[in-house]
C-alpha cells in the first residue's frame, strides 16, 4: 500500500491487517460490523479499492455497478442476519461527515440503539446520510446518443 491508503484502516481491514471479522469477502468488496454501531445490526460494507468519499464516484458503468454490488451484498447480509427486522437503511454519510475516508455503505437493521443515534442517520440535503438508491440514480449511466446519418 501506499501513502493514504496505508493509514487508511479500512485498507487495512481489506488486506487484512487487522483481526477484524470479515462477514462477506469477493473480488470487489468486503463486509464486517462496525465497531460502534447504531442500530440492531450495523454492518459496513466498503470496496477493496481506496475510494475516498462518494463524491469521487461519476456516473459510470464502473461506478454504477460497484454501488449497486455493495448495495447486493449490504441487503443479504442483513436479511441473514436480522431476519426480524422490519426496516432496513442503507447509505453513505457524505463529506465533511464521513468518518473515514474510504468508501463505506452503512447496512443498519433498525431500530436504533440507542434511539438518538438516528441522528447521524439524517438525510439532510447535500451534507446528510445519503441512501444508496438516491446515489444509484445519480450514478446510473446515460443511455448512448444514437445520431441518425
Amino acid at each position: 500500500m501506499a501513502g493514504a491508503e496505508a493509514a487508511c484502516i479500512f485498507c487495512q481491514i481489506a488486506n487484512k491487517s487487522t483481526s477484524a471479522t470479515l462477514l462477506h469477502t469477493d473480488e470487489k468488496v468486503i463486509a464486517f460490523q462496525d465497531i460502534n454501531p447504531s442500530a440492531v445490526r450495523h454492518y459496513l460494507v466498503i470496496p477493496l479499492e481506496h475510494i475516498p468519499t462518494v463524491k469521487n464516484l461519476e456516473r459510470r458503468t464502473e461506478d454504477y455497478s460497484l454501488v449497486s454490488h455493495m448495495l447486493e451484498v449490504g441487503q443479504t447480509l442483513l436479511r441473514r442476519d436480522a431476519p426480524q427486522c422490519t426496516q432496513y437503511r442503507f447509505g453513505f454519510h457524505q463529506p465533511p461527515l464521513n468518518s473515514v475516508n474510504h468508501l463505506h455503505l452503512h447496512c443498519l437493521a433498525l431500530p436504533y440503539m440507542p434511539r438518538w443515534k438516528c441522528v447521524k442517520f439524517l438525510s439532510v440535503g447535500s451534507l446528510g446520510f445519503l441512501e444508496a438508491e438516491k446515489l444509484l440514480e445519480k450514478l446510473k449511466p446515460l443511455p448512448p446518443i444514437i445520431s441518425k446519418v
